[in-house]
């Protein structure tokens, strides 16, 4: 039987929804951020935690204006007290807009365009980085699930499938009930993905289908924007299908070549096989799994090719057809055609042998 928090979609939002109210307990700017950054995506959430979070802002506004004022260190991290000052300088949280999203249309190529306000306050992290080979060593002095900070952003934690498994709050959501699935958190494992763990993912995908529909999980390989070595897997659940599983495109059986290479598998050994030819040839990749189905796009090395201005790296949703940006400008002004020829960077050399044998 399923955990409560799996029972429903209700049922999982109540507990996602409760569990932003109850962060807000705690003083530290970095939960706060999360919470923000949350009831900003989703229009339910904001109604549900906005008193809250009002009333924490103001708490911590009064707080840090007069530690500035008296010339005192601040102890929290420099991030979130950049992003708290932007909040202050913007004039409060009710400044932050909320997400805004725009379907573009190219000849029936589909493309999803959000403007993140809330995310463009962060500070650039190791987008730009250039990352070779596709595995690094878990490194404990390294930023990890296990650190002790962290544990209250941990929303639910339980045995699920046979395995221990601890779900976390993603700090800038860029998709509904955006959150980090972390398994056997305490096995200090690598974002290197195994058989075993693919296996996992699968089946907890097809399990969850039916009672939370649009659900998917989502994982990015070292070196294709995955931000912390630290196994995790990302769960989402969509209202509607994410671009690349467009009928038109020729992974679904259409007539349309899709910007990135992207290949579709309805069996979980075959994707397995798949996987690990790309492992021998230390080929990056993004997979984006849904009940019986998982979508594998093998691609370049983040750093190894130009970044568009206004993106700050292709990720699992970026691949998937789903673009962000942060300027709002930008979201009105971008079209189809720049979406696609920025997805096709990533492409890989026609030198890179993709078949297996």
């Amino acid at each position: 039987m399923n955990p409560e928090i799996f029972s429903s979609k209700a049922q999982f939002r109540h507990i996602f929804e409760q569990g932003l109210i109850n962060l807000l307990d705690y003083d530290g700017l970095g939960v706060f951020i999360l919470v923000l950054a949350n009831a900003s995506f989703d229009q339910h959430v904001h109604n549900y935690t906005h008193p809250a979070l009002l009333e924490k802002y103001q708490q911590l506004a009064d707080k840090y204006r007069c530690l500035l004022q008296d010339g005192q260190l601040l102890t929290e991290p420099e991030d979130d007290i950049l992003v708290f000052l932007k909040l202050m300088a913007m004039g409060g949280i009710d400044r932050v807009s909320q997400t805004q999203f725009r379907q573009l249309n190219n000849c029936g190529k589909l493309w999803e365009l959000q403007f993140n306000h809330i995310r463009s306050l962060r500070p650039a992290r190791m987008s730009k980085n250039v990352i070779e080979g596709i595995f690094l060593e878990y490194n404990p002095d390294g930023f990890h699930f296990n650190k002790p900070f962290l544990q209250k952003e941990c929303f639910w934690s339980g045995v699920m499938n046979g395995r221990n498994l601890q779900i976390f709050y993603n700090k800038f959501p860029f998709a509904r009930f955006h959150s980090l699935l972390v398994p056997d958190r305490k096995d200090c494992l690598p974002q290197y993905l195994t058989h075993e763990y693919h296996q996992y993912i699968w089946q907890l995908t097809e399990l969850l289908g039916s009672k939370l529909p649009g659900i998917g999980m989502a994982y990015n390989a070292y070196g294709a924007f995955s931000s912390i070595n630290h196994l995790h897997f990302h769960l989402f659940i969509k209202k509607h299908d994410l671009p690349l599983m467009n009928s038109l495109w020729q992974h679904n059986g259409g007539l349309e070549a899709y910007p990135v290479e992207c290949r579709v598998f309805d069996s979980l050994e075959q994707s397995w096989s798949f996987i690990e030819h790309l492992h021998q040839q230390h080929i990056s990749y993004n997979l984006i799994y849904v009940p019986g189905r998982v979508y594998c796009l093998p691609r370049r090395h983040q750093g190894t090719y130009p970044d568009a201005p206004w993106s700050s790296g292709f990720a699992w949703y970026e691949v998937s057809g789903g673009f962000t940006t942060f300027n709002h400008s930008q979201f009105l002004e971008l079209n189809g055609p720049q979406l696609e020829q920025e997805l096709s960077r990533l492409k890989l050399d026609l030198t890179m042998q993709l078949d297996i044998d």
